[in-house]
């Protein structure tokens, strides 16, 4: 049976740098091992505001118009021959790495991985894979995992960066009783402090340079003690900046009363002082994350980490993480996790979604953390 093209629907497409118009677009019906997916609610992430704000994102830059967004849940509304797994009117979340199921990679369980992945809403391949900003949407059938009951679709567009974090603490081998430090409370840092106390962590804390967020942080009790990096003039040199993240990295523990360190760091900002200050404050024996992607090349401090046998370790989106995260948000374990969504907007006012959350703040003072784009499916 020859694909049918289904009513337009509205699609939110990036041209370039906050060039972002929404179109009308038709969809065909899915194909061989596909599902057609009514997508009702997106999260807007940092990648995404890369992407909007620049046109591009690291060194990945848009050949071609892009749909973004990654975050993502929604309906089934059609299913493509071959799946048996899924039908119309199935609550599902999306997925949004495509990979080969065919490498090396692949075969071990570490898709993450894959060479031949083809990620929505990124510009690392080209053509480019189309994201979630859109009314509908066919996806592979095997990426589209079936909600809990009691998950909303903003709960399940929240699995995708909680599948970040529930990766890294696999890698981190995060377990009941350990110490743990988290650098950056943006949405990011606040899940790994949410994952960190599901998984029994006997003392969570964190640093950010924004005491807003520290003290969102603390309220909402996503850690016990935070702690505010003064802000000061960049260091001329790598020695002296060396020197300030091991001077910084002292005046936290002390603060949070941690002499040795913590057992868990994760490093979600990117930045290299804070890369620097991380080694400082993992606990001898402990293990760093490298959450955060910012800095390209980074001076570290190797002596501390070799020396200390402090295990630096990198985490690259996630693999085999959805049915865990999708369980996680259902269990009610992730405390207040549902205040991460500060703001909403309807599809139609996506430009002005990252308008805002690249101010970081709206127009009565009230931070911004995670903006969700919601369709008219929401209420259907």
């Amino acid at each position: 049976m020859s694909p049918v093209a289904l009513p337009s629907h509205d699609v939110a497409v990036l041209y370039g740098p906050k060039d972002l118009r929404i179109e009308q677009r038709s969809v065909w019906s899915p194909p061989q091992n596909q599902a057609q997916v009514a997508v009702v609610s997106t999260g807007l992430c940092g990648s995404d505001l890369h992407y909007y704000m620049h046109g591009r994102n690291g060194d990945f830059a848009i050949q071609a118009p892009l749909v973004l967004g990654h975050e993502a849940a929604g309906v089934v509304t059609a299913v493509g021959p071959g799946v048996k797994n899924l039908a119309p009117g199935q609550r599902v979340a999306i997925e949004a790495g495509i990979y080969c199921r065919n490498c090396d990679f692949c075969a071990k369980g570490r898709y993450n991985l894959c060479k031949s992945m083809r990620f929505c809403s990124s510009a690392a391949v080209f053509p480019h894979a189309d994201g979630t900003l859109q009314g509908r949407m066919n996806h592979p059938a095997f990426l589209l995992h079936p909600l809990p009951d009691n998950c909303t679709f903003d709960d399940a567009a929240l699995a995708e960066p909680l599948s970040v974090l529930i990766h890294a603490s696999r890698r981190a081998s995060l377990t009941s009783g350990h110490t743990v430090l988290v650098y950056g409370v943006g949405a990011i840092g606040l899940l790994a402090c949410a994952v960190a106390h599901s998984l029994g962590a006997a003392k969570v804390v964190a640093i950010d340079i924004n005491q807003s967020r520290l003290d969102f942080a603390r309220a909402h009790g996503f850690a016990s003690q935070t702690f505010c990096l003064p802000h000061v003039d960049r260091a001329k040199t790598s020695d002296e900046q060396l020197k300030r993240a091991k001077e910084n990295a002292q005046a936290a523990l002390a603060e949070f009363d941690a002499p040795a360190g913590f057992d868990v760091v994760f490093e979600c900002t990117g930045a290299e002082p804070v890369i620097q200050m991380s080694v400082h404050t993992a606990i001898s024996g402990g293990k760093v994350m490298l959450i955060g992607m910012g800095t390209r090349n980074v001076v570290l401090p190797l002596s501390s980490a070799a020396l200390r046998e402090v295990d630096i370790h990198g985490s690259f989106r996630y693999a085999n993480t959805y049915p865990a995260a999708l369980a996680l948000l259902s269990s009610g374990k992730l405390k207040n996790v549902e205040k991460l969504i500060t703001h909403r907007f309807p599809l139609r006012d996506t430009q002005r979604a990252f308008d805002l959350l690249a101010r970081g703040q709206d127009e009565e003072g009230k931070m911004v953390l995670k903006i969700m784009i919601e369709s008219d499916e929401k209420n259907s």
